[in-house]
């Protein structure tokens, strides 16, 4: 398809989700970077958040994901991170718990703070799929 992108999300283990799109949304350390097709080849550095992918079907592919990076060049995609994890592969109740137990752990060095934005991304995910 001309007037479609292609993406590949790639955790560090695994490839995550591949094929079409008519636009992909992802957070860098920049801010909220929307890409359609055309758009000039850049390279960022992705920060944890949510990918949004949007497929020329109208489907909603929603993602969590560690820092990484976000490629673009072409008409394709690529968005590398330590890991990722679809929406639907997320327990809504087990993210949400292990969020509070981030919290309640404290947020006064960089791995506590890690592990609150790694169960935020994960309860966004799946709260912006529903």
């Amino acid at each position: 398809m001309a007037d479609a992108l292609r993406v590949e999300l790639v955790a560090a283990d695994r490839l995550v989700w591949s094929g079409e799109a008519k636009m992909v949304v992802a957070r860098t350390t920049e801010g909220d970077v929307g890409v359609l097709p055309g758009h000039a080849p850049m390279l960022s550095l992705l920060i944890e958040g949510v990918v949004d992918i949007q497929t020329p079907e109208g489907e909603t592919w929603i993602a969590a994901v560690a820092q990484g990076f976000l490629s673009v060049a072409n008409n394709r995609v690529s968005i590398l991170s330590e890991y990722a994890e679809m929406s639907h592969e997320i327990d809504l109740e087990k993210a949400r718990q292990d969020l509070e137990r981030a919290h309640a752990a404290g947020e006064n060095d960089d791995a506590a703070e890690e592990a609150v934005r790694h169960a935020e991304a994960r309860v966004r995910a799946v709260e912006k799929a529903s």
